[in-house]
């Protein structure tokens, strides 16, 4: 939670801005991010671990947002984006001290040798990714450790190495946060205490890249040379989408195999450019496949915040809704046939299909509530 006071106090989150919360699954801090930012910017979220990123996607697609990029890539792959973002979010590997009050069993993982391990990955990755942050760009690192040498020993070694100044963020007495220095070079860092506050033991530090004064920006080379490969849409596909968003004219359409997907036209050259250098996992909101001129609706477009408020919904109480969640036969009270958002409060859960004689359900299946 701490981090909307990092980014609110060093960027101003109503401009627009580029972001990358490099190590994101399972999606926490991607989520409160997306919060925060305006719809003119962009967030790529990234998890380098192929089995934590699809959960990392589907969170972000509960989110419903349009204005997200999930990819799956290590951080050295993000030097191809050479000063491209202008904040990059940390929330590195470490040894787990932190989460001792939590989590018992990883007192029993925890070593000497397993923080110097930590800390040498932690160099790494943060060398790795600072040259796709911008000349006075700001990189915000934290950790679920105790470890100086995991968390302030890393504010002297990025001060030394990687031409960075270290900012000071302002506390609450109230909030129970203790503000630390670094030995060397007197960085500042923020602990939290599972004693002192309402959470576990992490770290967090903020930092400016220092300002080259030979550096530029290379976007508008880079967007000459990155070409979308995804197929055209014909006209009348054109129309049966649009009818289902609420601001149409604010998106345009790709389609990747059968599946079509709704992207924010201000982030056209963004997306480009990152296809060409990064392998994504999810961009923009899949609406789904045009079959024989009726739209096959996808669940994210169900979840997403820009589905028009003129399709058709039906809603239903909390038995039936949980019903629809295990994705077992539901019953409503419709004559209508054809598709339908179900909603519980007014709020989205997916899609059915209404016909003569019973009721299909689309919940994702690898999504679907187990127990009773």
């Amino acid at each position: 939670m701490f981090l909307e006071q990092a980014l609110k106090q060093t960027v101003d989150p109503s401009q627009p801005l580029r972001i990358l919360d490099l190590c994101a699954a399972p999606g926490g801090k991607s989520t409160l991010i997306q919060s925060l930012i305006s719809n003119e910017s962009l967030l790529v979220s990234n998890e380098v671990i192929k089995a934590r990123v699809n959960i990392l996607e589907e969170n972000i697609i509960k989110w419903g947002a349009a204005n997200v990029i999930v990819t799956n890539n290590d951080p050295k792959d993000f030097q191809r984006l050479e000063n491209y973002f202008d904040v990059i979010v940390i929330d590195a590997p470490c040894s787990g001290s932190g989460l001792f009050r939590k989590d018992p069993s990883a007192i029993e993982e925890w070593s000497e040798n397993n923080v110097q391990l930590c800390s040498q990955r932690q160099q790494r990755i943060l060398a790795d990714s600072l040259p796709a942050l911008k000349d006075g760009g700001v990189l915000i690192y934290s950790t679920c450790s105790y470890s100086e040498k995991e968390d302030e020993e890393i504010g002297d070694w990025l001060f030394e190495q990687l031409a960075v100044e270290s900012l000071q963020l302002a506390t609450e007495e109230v909030w129970g946060i203790v503000e630390t220095q670094s030995e060397k070079h007197k960085t500042w860092g923020y602990r939290f205490f599972p004693d002192k506050l309402k959470g576990e033991g992490f770290f967090i530090a903020a930092f400016r890249k220092k300002q080259e004064e030979s550096s530029k920006s290379q976007d508008s080379g880079r967007k000459q040379r990155a070409k979308n490969k995804a197929q055209i849409l014909v006209k009348e596909e054109i129309e049966i989408l649009r009818s289902y968003l609420k601001h149409p004219d604010d998106f345009f359409f790709i389609k990747q195999k059968e599946d079509v997907l709704a992207i924010p036209l201000h982030l056209s050259d963004d997306l480009a450019l990152i296809q060409s250098a990064l392998y994504i996992k999810k961009a923009g909101v899949k609406m789904g496949k045009v079959i024989r001129g009726e739209l096959v609706p996808d669940h994210e477009l169900a979840l997403s915040t820009i589905i028009s408020s003129s399709v058709k919904r039906i809603d239903v109480d909390l038995e039936t809704a949980l019903q629809y969640l295990r994705r077992e036969e539901i019953q409503v009270d419709n004559s209508e046939t054809g598709w339908s958002l179900l909603t519980y409060l007014h709020m989205p859960l997916g899609w059915i299909k209404i016909l003569p004689n019973r009721v299909n359900n689309y919940y994702p299946k690898e999504w679907r509530i187990l127990n009773k």
